[in-house]
C-alpha cells in the first residue's frame, strides 16, 4: 500500500473516533434524560403514593418485656426493656380486585400510577394467640389489647377503607402496634379463642406503578385484573394462572404457608418488601450470582405496570449498534468507492457518519413526544432522504445515490428488528454481520489488493 492509502485509512479512523465521541454524547443526553425521568416518578410517588405492598389482616398485640441487670462492677442496677409482637395470621387469605391504571404526568415525563379496589377476606378458624414469653430471668411482660391490623408501604394511598368483623363494622385508626409498620388497626373486642372470625376489608387504594402482597396466612389466593396490556409479574410467587391480552390481564395466584415463611418473618418485625422498578433480584459479579433486593424482608408476590417501549430505553439500545450501523456504512462507501474507481473525499465520509449519529439525537427529542414508532419511521425517513441525495452527488448519479438509499433504509429496518425483538436480537444480529461479511467477501473476491492505490481504476475482473 501506498503512502496516500494508509493517509486516508489514518484520517478514517480519526473520523470514526470522532463519531464514537458524538454517539457518547447523545448516549450521556439518553442517560441525563432517564435520570430526569426517575425524578419525575419520584415527584409523583412524594405527592401520591409510592409502590405499595400489603400485608394482613392480621391479628396482633404488641409487647414490652422489662427486667434488672447489673452493671459490670456489679454495684448498680439497671432496667433494661424489649418491645415486641405478637401475630396471629389468618388460616385462609383471600384478595381480589381491580387495578386501574391513571397515567401522570411531569413535564414531558409520564409515570404509570393506578387505582385499586381491593377486596379483602381474611378468616380464622380459631384465635390461636401465642403466648408472649419473658427471655430474660426475672422479666416482667405487659401486653396491650388485639388489634386487627393491615400494614401497607405507604398509607397516604388509602382512600377509604371499610373493615368488618364477623359482618360487623369496626373503627379503624391510624397505626400498628409495631413501630416498624405503617398501616392501620382496629381494636380487637373480646371474642372466644375457640370461636372462629371472619374479617372482610374493602379497601381503596392508589399506588405508583408496583403493587405486591404479602402470602401471610395458611392459604392465600390472589386474583387481579386490569386494563393494562403489558404487566411484569414478579416477587418470590409467579401466578399460578394469567392471561394477557389486548383488553388488559388477569391473573391468580395461590401460596401456601408451607411455601412461605411471611408469618414468622411477621412476628419477628422484618420489613414490608421493597418493589423496586424490573422485579427484585440482580446480578452482581463476574458469576452472576442473584442478588435479592429485598433480602431480610418478607416475601411477596408483585405485579408492575410497566411500558413495554420506554423510548429512553429505546434510544439508548439504538445507540449501543450506533458504532455497527456507521461501520457497515462506512464499509458501503468504501466498496462502493472501490468498484466504481469514484473517490470519496474524507469530509464526505465525516458528513456522513454525521447524518447517522444526529438520526439517534433526531430519534430521543421526537420519541418524547411522539410514539416511539412513528419517532423512528420520521427520523429514519429522513435520514434517509437526505443520505440518498446526497450519495447520489457523492457518487455522481441517482441510479447510485438510490441504491445507496436504499441499502439505508434496510440497515433502519434491521435495527428496528434488533429493537423490538429483544430475546431474538442476538441471533438476529450474528445473522446480518454474518450476511454483510459473506456480502463483503462476494463482491472483492478478485480484488487485486496489492495494487490497492496505485493510481489505476481497481475493479472485479469478469
Amino acid at each position: 500500500m501506498n503512502k496516500p492509502l494508509i493517509l486516508k485509512l489514518a484520517i478514517l479512523l480519526v473520523i470514526t473516533v470522532f463519531i464514537c465521541i458524538v454517539l457518547a454524547q447523545i448516549g450521556g443526553l439518553v442517560s441525563e434524560r432517564q435520570a430526569r425521568q426517575r425524578e419525575a416518578a419520584q415527584s409523583v410517588e412524594q405527592s401520591l403514593a409510592g409502590p405499595q405492598a400489603l400485608a394482613g389482616p392480621l391479628i396482633a398485640r404488641s409487647c414490652k418485656e422489662t427486667w434488672t441487670t447489673l452493671t459490670d462492677d456489679g454495684k448498680k442496677e439497671v432496667v433494661q426493656s424489649r418491645n415486641f409482637w405478637l401475630v396471629a395470621a389468618p388460616s385462609k387469605l383471600n384478595i381480589s380486585g381491580g387495578i386501574s391504571p391513571e397515567v401522570r404526568h411531569r413535564g414531558l415525563f409520564k409515570v404509570n400510577t393506578y387505582a385499586s379496589q381491593l377486596d379483602v377476606q381474611a378468616r380464622w378458624d380459631r384465635l390461636d394467640m401465642p403466648a408472649p414469653k419473658a427471655e430474660h430471668a426475672g422479666g416482667r411482660l405487659a401486653c396491650g389489647e388485639l388489634a386487627i391490623v393491615v400494614t401497607l408501604s405507604d398509607p397516604r394511598g388509602i382512600r377509604t377503607a371499610d373493615l368488618k368483623l364477623n359482618g360487623r363494622a369496626m373503627a379503624l385508626q391510624p397505626g400498628t402496634p409495631h413501630t416498624a409498620f405503617r398501616g392501620v388497626h382496629a381494636l380487637l373486642p373480646e371474642v372466644k379463642p375457640e370461636e372462629a372470625l371472619t374479617v372482610s376489608l374493602k379497601l381503596a387504594l392508589v399506588g405508583s406503578q408496583r403493587l405486591g402482597i404479602v402470602p401471610a396466612a395458611g392459604d392465600t389466593r390472589v386474583s387481579l385484573q386490569s386494563s393494562w396490556k403489558h404487566p411484569s409479574f414478579n416477587g418470590q410467587f409467579l401466578p399460578i394462572e394469567r392471561q394477557v391480552g389486548v383488553s388488559g390481564f388477569t391473573a391468580q395466584w395461590a401460596v401456601s404457608s408451607l411455601a412461605s415463611t411471611a408469618v414468622a418473618d411477621l412476628e419477628a418485625g422484618k420489613p414490608l418488601p421493597e418493589l423496586p422498578r424490573g422485579g427484585l433480584v440482580s446480578y452482581q459479579g463476574d458469576d452472576s450470582t442473584p442478588v435479592h433486593a429485598n433480602a431480610g424482608r418478607l416475601d411477596v408476590l408483585a405485579v408492575e405496570l410497566i411500558d413495554p417501549v420506554n423510548p429512553y430505553v429505546m434510544s439508548d439500545r439504538a445507540i449501543k449498534y450506533g458504532l455497527m450501523f456507521i461501520a457497515l456504512t462506512f464499509i458501503t462507501v468504501g466498496l462502493t468507492e472501490l468498484l466504481t474507481g469514484r473517490r470519496v473525499h474524507p469530509v464526505q465520509y465525516l458528513l456522513v457518519g454525521l447524518a447517522l449519529s444526529l438520526f439517534f439525537l433526531l430519534l430521543l427529542s421526537l420519541s418524547e413526544h411522539l410514539p416511539f414508532v412513528v419517532s423512528y419511521l420520521i427520523a429514519a425517513g429522513a435520514a434517509a432522504v437526505v443520505l440518498t441525495q446526497y450519495a447520489a452527488a457523492m457518487l455522481s448519479g441517482w441510479l447510485r445515490g438510490l441504491s445507496f438509499g436504499g441499502g439505508i433504509v434496510l440497515l433502519y429496518g434491521a435495527l428496528y428488528v434488533l429493537l423490538s425483538r429483544e430475546q431474538t436480537a442476538l441471533v438476529i444480529g450474528a445473522v446480518m454481520l454474518f450476511g454483510v461479511l459473506a456480502a463483503v467477501m462476494t463482491l472483492t473476491r478478485k480484488l487485486d489488493w496489492y495494487r490497492l492505490g496505485g493510481g489505476e481504476r481497481v475493479g472485479s475482473a469478469e
